[in-house]
């Protein structure tokens, strides 16, 4: 009997990560990033970082998976994906910035996104408010969780983790969600979607932190409120502990909170879920 196949060539729609070339292509020129590894499976890439920021993991580590076991989103829900149909990838920083001012990080990497996606493939996308990056259509395209590490004597770490579905078929997806591939028709090479992800990641991430934080010395205020699909719109948030808010969200203030004004006043969220209602 014939050995199972085992290149990355194995499924032509959906081949393995060339991890050597996108490490070589990300770390060459002495930047924020200092190690790109990619596993074949893993529990939790956001698990496995936390864990090695707590062992003082340098700033730049970035962990990717072709299949990831028991993937989190916010609110403890799962993020899920047949191997190889996505990207799934956690960076860990270190920002010197005002421990307030972390909560633009999910916001900062949904930008770095958004951009990257539309550069290398034409398509257009929106942020909804904290970490989603939906399609035209409204539906996920893909989340962010940030997470703080435990302290370490290297200092605060925040681990961003992102999981975009590119070559997801329909039928593997929740109603809810889209991919790369269903929008564009065509598979989509993941290899320069993540490196053009993690360099506008870097150059986001470098402007925000000479500012120390500051999303509106930065420009990344402006430029979030510009992706934005959730400032403007009615919206009915799901507050951690079940409670419903219906407001419009009018603005994201300088801890990356959304304030929502409701008939009793503005209110500040920090979390929540929020679906949109309509655009005002």
């Amino acid at each position: 009997m014939p050995d199972a196949p085992s290149s990355r060539w194995s499924d032509l729609d959906r081949p393995a990560l060339d991890a050597p070339a996108l490490s070589a292509a990300l770390t060459r020129d002495g930047g924020l990033w200092r190690s790109l590894e990619v596993v074949e499976s893993i529990g939790s890439t956001n698990a496995e970082l936390l864990a090695r920021a707590a062992a003082d993991a340098p700033e730049g580590t970035v962990l990717v998976a072709e299949h990831q076991e028991a993937g989190r989103g916010r609110l403890d829900r799962t993020w899920t994906s047949p191997p190889r149909a996505g990207l799934t990838v956690s960076l860990l920083v270190r920002p010197d910035v005002p421990a307030a001012r972390r909560g633009w990080l999910p916001l900062l990497t949904g930008v770095a996104l958004a951009e990257s996606v539309g550069e290398l493939t034409g398509v257009r996308a929106s942020l909804k408010w904290p970490n989603d990056l939906l399609a035209l259509d409204g539906r996920k395209l893909a989340g962010i969780l940030a997470e703080v590490a435990v302290s370490s004597p290297a200092g605060p770490a925040v681990v961003v983790g992102t999981g975009l579905n590119v070559n997801t078929d329909a039928a593997e997806l929740p109603d809810t969600g889209t991919s790369l591939s269903v929008v564009t028709g065509r598979p989509v090479d993941r290899g320069p979607v993540l490196l053009a992800f993690l360099r506008a990641f870097e150059r986001r991430y470098r402007g925000w932190a000479r500012a120390l934080g500051d999303p509106v010395a930065s420009g990344l205020a402006r430029d979030y409120l510009a992706w934005s699909s959730t400032v403007g719109s009615t919206v009915e948030v799901t507050m951690p502990d079940g409670s419903l808010l219906t407001g419009t969200a009018q603005a994201v203030d300088w801890d990356g909170r959304l304030v929502v004004a409701t008939p009793q006043g503005p209110v500040e969220l920090a979390s929540g879920d929020v679906r949109h209602v309509r655009r005002v």
